[in-house]
C-alpha cells in the first residue's frame, strides 16, 4: 500500500470541441466571478480573440496583461501584484505551456481561481498541477513549483490550436511519448501491479506512446493542411490532457525521470540548447534515459520516428558535445540532485549518469 501518493486528477472543467471556448460565461457565473484578468500572449493573443467574443464583451470587469515570456519567479510575482492589485477574483490563461505554468503559480501566489484555454499543443502544462520555472532570459531556473490546486477549467477549439506552429506540435508530440519511457520502469514493478491508480497512469502513459507512434505524422500532415482530422484531435489532446493525466494518477511515481532530469540540467548550464523548444530537449532526454537503462535495441527502433519528425537525437547533432569537462560534471550534479530519477530501479550516480551521456554519444555518431 502506497501511502504517499498524492492524486491531483485534472482541471474540475475540461472541453476540446468546436464552439467549446463559448461555455466559459457559463462557468465564470459558476464560480461567481466578477473581477476578471486575461493573462495573454502576442500573436497567439490575437490569434484567439475572435473565439473569445462572449468571453470579451460579458458586462463584467476585465483586465488584460500581456505576459513577458517566461514563466520566472519574477513575472509570476508581478502578475501576482495586478491580482492583488486590482482584487481579481478569477484569472484566465491565453496561450502557451510557459504561460499556464505561470497562470497557475501566480494564481496559487495569491489564492485565486482560474481556467486555462491552451492556444497550442505543445506540452501537458495546461493540465499538470505544476509549474517548471526559467530565468527572467530564458534559462532553466531548475525548479518545478507543485501546487496542490488545479484549474477550474481548461477549454479550448481544435480551429484555434491547429492554427499555431507546427514546430511546437512536433515538440509536444515529443514531450507526450516522453510519458511512457520516464514511467515504464517505475510503474512496472511487481511492488506497484496492483495500484489501482498507478496501473491507471500506466494505461494512459502506454496510450501516449501508442497513439503518438501510429498517428502523430498523419496528424502533422493534416495540420499543415489545416484538416482538423481525428487524428489531429486525438494528438493534440493526448498533448495537453491524457499526458497530464498520466502524471495526475500517478503522481511521482509516473512523472519526470530522467528524460526531464537531463532536459533541466542541459538547460540551466548549456545556453546553445535554448534554440530548441522543450519538447525537442526532452526528445534527446528519452534516448538518454533509455541509454542509462541500457537499451539500445529500442533507441534502434525510434530512431526512424525521430528523423520522420526531425527530432534531436544527440547533444553532438545540437552542436554542444564534446563539452569541458566542468559542464558534463555540472550537468551530472543537477541530474543526480533530481529526487525523481533516484526512483528508477536502476543503480543512479554521477558514475552511471556520465556513462550514459557519453555512451548515446558515441553510439548514435559511430
Amino acid at each position: 500500500m502506497i501511502k504517499d501518493l498524492n492524486v491531483k486528477v485534472g482541471p474540475q472543467f475540461y472541453r476540446y470541441s468546436e464552439g467549446a471556448i463559448d461555455i466559459i460565461p457559463e462557468l465564470l457565473q459558476e464560480h461567481a466571478a466578477s473581477c476578471i484578468l486575461i493573462v495573454h500572449g502576442g500573436i497567439s493573443w490575437e490569434k484567439a480573440k475572435p473565439f473569445l467574443t462572449k468571453v470579451i464583451n460579458l458586462d463584467k470587469k476585465i483586465i488584460y496583461e500581456q505576459y513577458k515570456g517566461e514563466c520566472s519567479y519574477n513575472e509570476c510575482y508581478r502578475i501576482a501584484e495586478i491580482i492583488k492589485k486590482n482584487k481579481i477574483d478569477f484569472v484566465i490563461g491565453v496561450g502557451g505551456g510557459k504561460l499556464s505554468d505561470l497562470v497557475l503559480h501566480a494564481s496559487h501566489l495569491t489564492n485565486t481561481q482560474f481556467g486555462i484555454i491552451p492556444t497550442l499543443a505543445s506540452n501537458c502544462a495546461p493540465w499538470a498541477p505544476l509549474s517548471v520555472m526559467y530565468k527572467d532570459n530564458g534559462l532553466a531556473e531548475g525548479k518545478t513549483e507543485h501546487v496542490k490546486r488545479q484549474a477550474a477549467f481548461l477549454i479550448t477549439d481544435p480551429a484555434l490550436v491547429i492554427d499555431s506552429p507546427v514546430n511546437y506540435f512536433i515538440a509536444g508530440i515529443a514531450d507526450t511519448l516522453a510519458k511512457w519511457y520516464e514511467s515504464d520502469l517505475i510503474l512496472e514493478q511487481e511492488e506497484f501491479s496492483d495500484e489501482p491508480f498507478l496501473q491507471m497512469a500506466r494505461y494512459a502513459a502506454r496510450m501516449c506512446k501508442e497513439k503518438v507512434l501510429t498517428e502523430s505524422e498523419k496528424a502533422i500532415e493534416d495540420m499543415k493542411a489545416g484538416n482538423i482530422s481525428d487524428e489531429f484531435v486525438h494528438i493534440s489532446e493526448i498533448i495537453f490532457a491524457i499526458a497530464g493525466l498520466v502524471g495526475g494518477l500517478g503522481d511521482k511515481y509516473a512523472r519526470n525521470t530522467a528524460a526531464h532530469s537531463i532536459h533541466d540540467a542541459i538547460s540551466a548550464y548549456l545556453p546553445e540548447v535554448h534554440v530548441y523548444l522543450h519538447g525537442e530537449k526532452v526528445a534527446y532526454g528519452i534516448l538518454y534515459q533509455l541509454a542509462l537503462e541500457k537499451k539500445w535495441s529500442t533507441i534502434d527502433e525510434l530512431i526512424p520516428f525521430y528523423e520522420s519528425l526531425h527530432l534531436p537525437k544527440s547533444l553532438t547533432e545540437m552542436g554542444v558535445y564534446p563539452m569541458a569537462e566542468s559542464t558534463l560534471s555540472n550537468i551530472v550534479k543537477l541530474i543526480d540532485n533530481k529526487k525523481k530519477v533516484h526512483l528508477l530501479p536502476l543503480k543512479v550516480n554521477e558514475e552511471t549518469l556520465t556513462t550514459a551521456l557519453i555512451d548515446l554519444e558515441n553510439y548514435l555518431n559511430k
